[in-house]
């Protein structure tokens, strides 16, 4: 990193050759100027340190500034496409915002405090529109600039038409005309100007004034539902981080509910002292808003990550958002405790999905198969954020009302093979061997015959299933694989489930 006194430029070619982009105030003290030439720079002074400028790398440091200046407001972007300057300035809408630091130039003084402590120089201006907070941070000369609402015709007509956003073609054809300040264009006509430079001289002038929409697009999805909290000095323990989560979490659950509204994705933001900006992120199966269940979920996030864990200097603000909501209204509790059931399952289910992963918590869903082991598949839980309802797997002990077969509560993960004894080929089982454990039948019940599915590649052979009961009472469901009059190779017994 260099000293901060060195005398250092960055530079990039630019029209009539290499320029200066940046510099630092000991080359600025040399008499060198931003937009200078470099060869005429290293005339005023040849010892200058001259490195080339990256902006891709620029942009994304400034972006990620910006992400860190959400502790002000959730309304920021990157000025980082203009003009093909040097990517520089960052806008942020404190409508709404500049009260919970004392008003507007309080908030103005601290953050060029905090920039300060970053090493970064400053300028800020606060205004009705965008354009002339722009043009006030750039050309106005201050270090501090807050303009009451309706002084922007004011407070621009002295500055050069540069501070329209305006490219060098569009400022050099205006000063060619003697168009050099922003005042100088009030009254004119707009046909001509239209007709010389387009459309961007009057839409850059009305946006500035007021008189056009500027709406600032920010990096981040705005919300409607988030909770903040300031801290005097930065916190470095995990420990406070989850007790201020648990904060965050009440004030957003009671907001939540003044709209009957229930969180289904959140966002927890740590705000570093050293500008850095860590953004968490947790999801629920169904609209909640109790604040221990959302405060739990990312708790887990914490503890996971708490070996790398790293708060810098400190952590000086948080924000908990709630990204996505649904309709949440309040609801009696019944008397056969359904409902507690249900919201125990989900909260189970979002803190395996939060540790997990979504995808790696499933359940079983049917699939349309005839071959019991195929008759059921794992799915996520979740499906676009959606909790995937269970499907009713209740049957009988053995045959329903209807006369439909019923199936085994407990299947096996794989038929396994078994040694069977009966008395004609084609008959029932009279005892079978399974786990070196020997079973005396005592009933059977059966076979029920499922072919092969001639749309498989394996080749499965068909299959004749009994229900069988043993001097015991033990319940098992078996099967014989082929038949001794097709198939040229011997069949084969297996066991596939047992019932009760």
């Amino acid at each position: 990193m260099p000293d901060r006194d060195a005398v250092l430029a960055l530079a990039m070619p630019m029209q009539g050759g290499l320029r200066i982009t940046a510099l630092t105030a000991a080359a600025r003290a040399q008499g060198i100027e931003k937009g200078q030439l470099v060869a005429d720079a290293m005339a005023l002074y040849p010892a200058l340190d001259v490195r080339d400028a990256d902006f891709a790398s620029d942009r994304a440091a400034l972006k990620r500034l910006a992400s860190w200046c959400g502790r002000y407001t959730p309304w920021t972007a990157a000025d980082a496409d203009g003009l093909g300057a040097e990517p520089d300035g960052i806008f942020m809408d404190m409508t709404g915002c500049a009260h919970l630091f004392g008003g507007e130039e309080a908030l103005a003084q601290d953050l060029v405090t905090r920039f300060a402590r970053l090493c970064i120089q400053a300028r800020i201006a606060i205004a009705s529109t965008p354009g002339t907070a722009w043009a006030l941070a750039r050309f106005g000369g201050k270090r501090i600039s807050v303009l009451p609402a309706g002084q922007e015709e004011k407070a621009l007509a002295s500055l050069p038409v540069a501070a329209l956003r305006l490219d060098d073609e569009a400022v050099g054809g205006l000063a060619r005309l003697g168009l050099k300040h922003v005042g100088d264009l009030y009254g004119r006509a707009r046909a001509p100007l239209t007709a010389r430079f387009g459309g961007a001289v009057s839409l850059r002038l009305d946006e500035a004034l007021g008189y056009a929409a500027e709406p600032i697009s920010p990096a981040r999805p705005l919300v409607p539902y988030r909770a903040r909290l300031l801290f005097a000095e930065g916190i470095t323990r995990i420990e406070d981080v989850e007790t201020a989560v648990k904060q965050l979490a009440d004030e957003l659950c009671v907001l939540l509910e003044r709209y009957h509204k229930g969180a289904r994705q959140m966002e927890l933001a740590l705000f570093r002292v050293d500008g850095e900006a860590t953004f968490l992120r947790a999801g629920t199966s169904a609209p909640s808003r109790l604040p221990a269940h959302l405060a739990r979920l990312f708790h887990e996030k914490l503890q996971r990550n708490s070996d790398d864990f790293d708060a810098g200097f400190g952590i000086e603000a948080m924000s908990l958002s709630a990204l996505v909501v649904d309709p949440l209204a309040p609801t009696q509790k019944g008397m056969t405790g359904e409902a507690e059931k249900e919201r125990d399952i989900a909260g189970l289910m979002d803190r395996l999905c939060n540790r997990l992963g979504a995808q790696r918590v499933t359940r079983l869903q049917p699939h349309a198969s005839h071959l019991p082991e195929h008759a059921s598949r794992h799915v996520a839980v979740l499906s676009g954020n959606k909790l995937v309802p269970p499907h009713d797997w209740r049957v009988a002990a053995f045959r329903q009302d209807d006369g439909s077969v019923a199936r085994p509560l407990r299947m096996l993960a794989a038929p396994e093979l078994i040694e069977v004894v009966a008395e004609i080929p084609e008959g029932p089982p009279r005892r079978f061997r399974w786990r070196r454990v020997l079973y005396q039948v005592a009933r059977a019940e059966g076979p029920e015959r499922i072919a092969p599915e001639w749309w498989r590649t394996e080749r499965d052979r068909t299959r004749d299933y009994y229900r069988v009961e043993d001097s015991d009472g033990r319940r098992f469901w078996l099967y014989r694989d082929g038949l001794y009059d097709r198939d040229t190779e011997m069949p084969r017994w297996y066991i596939q489930g047992m019932f009760g």
